[in-house]
Order: structure tokens, then C-alpha cells, then sequence
């Protein structure tokens, strides 16, 4: 119980520094850099899986990367940019906060129910994956979505 109410403090000061780290990143035009990066840093994250505590079964590795998908949508929806002074910018969102708790509570429940008959290690690897699946998902939906008004900008600079 003791790691359950440890990683859910780590989460918290988690999605608290997101909140942060997003509502500044509105502030200043979006990029391509800034949207690939943050997967590209988490998966660092995938080294546990060097340890035989982490491992889980393929199936698993599916599940969680499917949830990951599934709950990236509500992030997707709430992530949207606009053209402002020849740049593009990511309109901050207020869904943004609710869902990230919604995500919490979610997450903490799970731990819960699973840790009756999961190992800490298999699933500190599952939430990995989800959230893995999660941001990498979302992230690319950003770049679509980026692109295509970067695509509009260089039209209306053109014409």
C-alpha cells in the first residue's frame, strides 16, 4: 500500500508540474521540436524494462498501450492551436487540468484493484506503457494538427 500512495504522490507532482510546464508553453509559439520532444525524452523510461520486476507479457504490453490510446482522445480534443501574429500557438485549455485529475483518479483506482494480483514491478510497467501510448499519440495529433496550420500559414504568407 505504502508504493501505491508513494507513486500516486509522484504522479500528482507530476501532473502539477504539467500544468505548469503547459500553461507556459502557451505563452511562447509552438514547434515541431517542442511537441516530438517529450516522448522522445520519456522514452528513457522504457529502461526498466532491463529488470525482470518490470516485465510483462505481450498482452499486456497491448492492453496498456490500447488504454493509453484510448484516453489520449480526451487530450487530443483539448489540444488546439491558433495562428496568432504569424505564429502558432497552443490554446491553453481548462479540460486540460480535469482530465489529468480524472487520469489520476483513474490511475489510482486501478492500482489498487490490480495490486491484489499484479507485482508493483508488472504494474509500474503497465502504467509506463499507458502513458507511453498515451503522450505518443496525442503528441502525433499535435503534429497533424500543427502541420496543417503551418501548411495555412505559408499559404497566407504566399498569397
Amino acid at each position: 500500500m505504502i508504493w501505491v500512495i508513494g507513486s500516486t504522490f509522484v504522479f500528482v507532482f507530476m501532473a502539477v508540474t504539467m500544468i505548469f510546464v503547459r500553461m507556459k508553453a502557451a505563452k511562447k509559439p509552438a514547434s515541431v521540436k517542442k511537441i516530438i520532444l517529450p516522448p522522445l525524452f520519456m522514452s528513457s523510461g522504457a529502461l526498466m524494462f532491463l529488470f525482470p520486476e518490470f516485465h510483462v507479457s505481450w498482452t499486456e504490453v497491448g492492453e496498456a498501450i490500447a488504454v493509453g490510446m484510448f484516453f489520449s482522445i480526451f487530450l487530443i480534443k483539448t489540444s488546439n492551436f491558433e495562428i496568432r501574429n504569424q505564429d502558432i500557438y497552443l490554446i491553453p485549455s481548462k479540460a486540460f487540468i480535469l482530465i489529468l485529475v480524472g487520469l489520476l483518479i483513474i490511475r489510482t483506482a486501478a492500482k489498487i484493484f490490480m495490486g491484489k494480483s499484479v507485482s508493483i514491478g508488472e504494474t509500474s510497467g503497465m502504467f509506463f506503457l499507458l502513458a507511453f501510448g498515451m503522450i505518443v499519440t496525442w503528441r502525433l495529433a499535435m503534429l497533424y494538427k500543427f502541420k496543417q496550420l503551418e501548411r495555412r500559414l505559408q499559404q497566407q504568407i504566399i498569397e
